[in-house]
């Protein structure tokens, strides 16, 4: 399998984890046993179905602009951490942060990929 490909089904995955954890809160209105972020929720699953439909989409086809749309992802993961560890310190739930923690993994395995498969594409 090529690496556009690996990088495409992990973002896949991670994008409907993203979709599940969002939506089950959104629209199917479960009530957690912890406090949830009113936005957090809503951003999981907006993000989680861009991931899917869009991201995911461009690595798969190697579109010129999936390092691009990777990279947005990532930064927005990351952001989104940096405002829970600090102006919601004292109220994020742990899930939260371990699931955010879990995407920001994933996106530097990604963009890990995408950077050797465009480097090893040049050489060539």
């Amino acid at each position: 399998m090529k690496p556009n490909k690996i990088a495409a089904t992990l973002a896949f995955i991670i994008g409907g984890m993203a979709v599940f954890a969002g939506g089950q809160v959104v629209l199917l209105g479960k009530v957690m046993d912890y406090y949830v972020i009113d936005w957090l929720p809503v951003y999981n699953l907006t993000l989680g179905l861009l991931t899917v439909f869009v991201t995911a989409a461009l690595l798969w086809r190697d579109a010129a602009i999936a390092p691009k749309a990777a990279l947005a992802t990532l930064v927005s993961h990351s952001a989104v951490m940096l405002i829970l560890q600090t102006a919601y310190r004292d109220v994020v739930a742990p899930d939260s942060i371990k699931a955010m923690t879990v995407r920001i993994a994933a996106w530097v395995i990604i963009m890990g990929i995408m950077v050797v498969y465009r480097r090893k594409n040049r050489s060539c």
